[in-house]
C-alpha cells in the first residue's frame, strides 16, 4: 500500500477511511478547500436521512441498523465526481463496503498510534461503541480487529501521529496526483 495506481473505472474522488479520531472529518476538509472538491461525511448523511443522531440510532435500533444506513449512503455516492468522502470508523466493518469504497475514488486510511487514537477519541463522550467500562481496551481491539479491513480497502497510507493537519493534507494530494495522473499545472 506504498503507492496507488489508479485504475481507469475510478472517479476522481478521495475516500477517507481509518478508526474514530484519526482525522478523517478534518483533514477531509482541508483537502476540499486545498483540491476546491466537495466535502462528505457518510455519518452526516446518515444522521439527516435518519433524522436522529448515531449514538441515538445505535440506542434505538442497535449497530447493525446503522451499518444498513452506512452501507446504503455509501451506495448512494456512486456516480459522484471530485469530492472527498470521510467514512465513519466502522464502514470496513461491512464486507461489501470494502470494493464499494475501492470504487468510489482513491481510498486513503489514515492511521495513529493507539494511544494518540485513545487521546483523541476519550475527549468525546458521545462515541456510542466506547460506552463500557474500559473505553481504552475497546479502542485497543477495535483497532486491531479492524486493521485487515482498512488495510483491504486503502489504496494509500498515512500515519497522523506526529503530523500537523496540513501535513497529511499535502501527503494525500501528492499521492492522489499520482494517482489520478493529474498534470502539473493543478499542483498549485
Amino acid at each position: 500500500m506504498t503507492e496507488a495506481t489508479q485504475k481507469p473505472d475510478v472517479p476522481e474522488n478521495i475516500v477517507l477511511v481509518g478508526f474514530m479520531g484519526s482525522g478523517k472529518s478534518t483533514v477531509g476538509r482541508m483537502l476540499a478547500r486545498r483540491l476546491r472538491f466537495r466535502f462528505l461525511d457518510t455519518d452526516k448523511l446518515v444522521e439527516e436521512r435518519a433524522h436522529l443522531r448515531i449514538s441515538e440510532i445505535f440506542e434505538k435500533h442497535g449497530e447493525a441498523d446503522f451499518r444498513g444506513r452506512e452501507t446504503a449512503a455509501l451506495t448512494s455516492l456512486c456516480g459522484i465526481r471530485q469530492h472527498i468522502i470521510a467514512t465513519g470508523g466502522g464502514i470496513v466493518t461491512v464486507p461489501e463496503n470494502i470494493p464499494l469504497l475501492r470504487s468510489l475514488g482513491l481510498v486513503v486510511l489514515l492511521t495513529a498510534e493507539p494511544d494518540e487514537i485513545y487521546r483523541r477519541v476519550s475527549r468525546n463522550s458521545e462515541r456510542p461503541l466506547l460506552q463500557v467500562e474500559d473505553p481504552r481496551r475497546r479502542v485497543l481491539d477495535l483497532m486491531a480487529s479492524r486493521l485487515p479491513s482498512y488495510e483491504a480497502a486503502a489504496h494509500f497510507r498515512v500515519d497522523s501521529t506526529r503530523l500537523q493537519h496540513v501535513d497529511v493534507t499535502e501527503k494525500i494530494v501528492e499521492e492522489a496526483h499520482r494517482f489520478f495522473h493529474w498534470p502539473q499545472s493543478m499542483r498549485a
